[in-house]
C-alpha cells in the first residue's frame, strides 16, 4: 500500500480504541486485533464459532467509512486473506520477515501491543489469543534459533556495535561528542546509550534542539561555538548533520589536534555529504570512517540476514501447520464427540429392546457382553472411515465441508 494511501488510512492510538469499538458494535459476534505501524494497517478478524465473517467489501468499507474516505480510492490497495495464509502472514510480520528492514526488531513489540490493546478491550476472543499468543512464540524461536536480528544493518547501529565496540572494550569512560541532533543523531543515541555510554555531549547549530534531545537522553547539550575543545578531548565523534559543505576541514582539525592530550581519535561520519574533510583520515592517531564505510558493512550483513530466511520460513511453516491443526482438532472434536454420543445412545436404546425380549431371558452373562461387544465393533467400524477422513483432511475448507456434512447428515445440533 502507498505511503499516500496509508497516511490517509492510518489510526492513531486513540483512534484505534475507537474502532475497535465501532468494529464490535457493527460485528457483534467478531473478534478484531488491529495493527498499525508506519508501513502497516491490518485488519485481523475471526471467530471460534461457525457465524458468517464479514466480506472483503464490509471490511475495506469498515475502515475507509471510519476515516470518512471513499472506499472506490482505496479498494485496489486492500489485499484479504484467509486461514493458513493469514496465520502466514501474521507469524512473518511477528518476526520481522515481512517488514521493509528485514530482522527489525521493534515490529514484535508493536504486534504485541496490538494484541494487549484488543484484550484489554476485550475484543480478541479464543481465536484472536490462540493466533497471537502462537505468534509471540514463533518470533521467539525465530529470534532463538536464527542469526536473523544477530547482525546491524542501520547505519548508526553498525557504527557502534561493530566499528565503535572494536576499538573501544567499554563505552562509560569514553568522552563521545554527537554533532547533529536529527533523526541519524537520534538514532546514534540511542544505540549509544545502549551500549553504555554515559559522558555524551551533543552540538547543534540550533541550540534549542540540542537542548532537547539532551533532556530526553540525560546527556549534556553544548553550543556550537565549543566544537573545537569538545574535540580536543574526545575519545569518539560522531557527526550527523545536513550541512552542504564539511564543517571539520583537514587545517581547522589540525589546530585542534595540536591541543589534544589524548592519543587515538574514531570519527564516525555519517553525514552525507561528509562533515568532515577525507584529509583528517591520514592523520596520526585519527581513524575517519566515512558513511559508505558503513554501508559496505551494512550491505554484507543484510546479505547474512537474507541468508537466514529459509531457516526463518521454515519454522513459520512448522509453528502455521501446528496452530491449523490444534484448531482443526478442537473445532472438528466437538462433532465427533456429539455423533458418538448419539450413536452410543442409539446404541443403548436398542440394547434395551433386544434384551428385554423373552427370548433373551435364557441367555448368560457371557452372551450379553458379546451381543454389546458386537454393537461396539459393528458402529466402530461404520464411524471409522468418515472420522478418519475429517481428521486427515489438510485443507481448513475441506475439513469444514466434511464437519457441517457430517452434521446435517446425522442432524447433530
Amino acid at each position: 500500500m502507498p505511503l499516500a494511501i496509508r497516511e490517509r488510512l492510518s489510526f492513531t492510538d486513540e483512534q484505534c480504541g475507537e474502532a475497535l469499538l465501532a468494529f464490535r458494535r457493527r460485528f457483534t459476534d467478531c473478534e478484531c486485533v488491529l495493527l498499525n505501524t508506519c508501513n502497516r494497517v491490518e485488519l485481523y478478524v475471526g471467530s471460534p464459532s461457525e457465524i458468517e465473517l464479514p466480506t472483503t467489501a464490509e471490511l475495506v468499507a469498515f475502515v475507509t467509512g471510519f476515516h470518512n474516505e471513499s472506499t472506490l480510492d482505496f479498494d485496489p490497495h486492500f489485499l484479504k486473506l484467509e486461514s493458513k495464509p493469514a496465520i502466514d502472514h501474521l507469524f512473518c510480520v511477528a518476526s520481522s520477515i515481512d517488514s521493509m528492514v528485514l530482522g527489525e526488531t521493534q515490529i514484535a513489540s508493536q504486534v504485541n501491543e496490538a494484541y494487549a490493546r484488543a484484550t484489554r478491550g476485550g475484543f480478541a476472543g479464543p481465536t484472536m489469543h490462540a493466533a497471537f499468543q502462537h505468534a509471540n512464540q514463533v518470533a521467539k524461536r525465530v529470534t532463538n534459533e536464527t542469526e536473523l536480528h544477530r547482525r546491524r544493518i542501520s547505519v548508526p547501529s553498525v557504527a557502534v556495535s561493530e566499528i565503535a565496540s572494536e576499538f573501544f572494550e567499554r563505552f562509560d569512560d569514553k568522552q563521545i561528542v554527537v554533532i547533529g541532533s536529527g533523526e541519524m543523531g537520534v538514532e546514534t543515541l540511542q544505540y549509544l546509550k545502549t551500549a553504555g555510554a554515559t559522558k555524551i555531549t551533543i552540538v547543534n547549530r540550533s541550540t534549542d534542539k540540542a537542548t532537547a534531545v539532551a533532556e530526553k537522553f540525560a546527556i549534556k547539550a553544548m553550543p556550537w561555538e565549543s566544537l573545537d575543545s569538545l574535540l580536543a578531548d574526545a575519545d569518539l565523534v560522531v557527526s550527523t548533520t545536513g550541512a552542504a559543505q564539511p564543517i571539520m576541514t583537514e587545517s581547522r582539525y589540525r589546530t585542534i589536534a595540536s591541543a589534544r592530550s589524548k592519543g587515538t581519535l574514531l570519527i564516525l561520519d555519517l553525514a552525507v555529504p561528509r562533515d568532515f574533510e577525507s584529509g583528517i583520515g591520514r592523520m596520526p592517531g585519527v581513524y575517519l570512517y566515512s558513511v559508505d564505510d558503513l554501508q559496505a558493512v551494512c550491505d554484507r550483513n543484510r546479505s547474512f540476514r537474507e541468508q537466514q530466511l529459509p531457516k526463518a520460513q521454515k519454522i513459520i511453516r512448522e509453528e502455521s501447520d501446528r496452530l491449523l491443526g490444534d484448531w482443526n482438532h478442537r473445532s472438528s472434536g466437538a462433532t465427533i464427540r456429539a455423533l458418538r454420543e448419539q450413536v452410543e445412545q442409539m446404541k443403548q436404546s436398542e440394547l434395551v429392546r433386544l434384551l428385554g425380549k423373552q427370548v433373551m431371558a435364557t441367555t448368560t452373562p457371557e452372551m450379553h457382553e458379546e451381543i454389546v461387544a458386537a454393537f461396539d465393533r459393528l458402529i466402530n467400524k461404520m464411524l471409522h472411515s468418515p472420522l478418519q477422513s475429517i481428521r486427515e483432511v489438510a485443507q481448513t475448507e475441506q475439513r469444514d465441508t466434511l464437519v457441517s456434512a457430517l452434521r446435517k447428515l446425522f442432524q447433530i445440533r
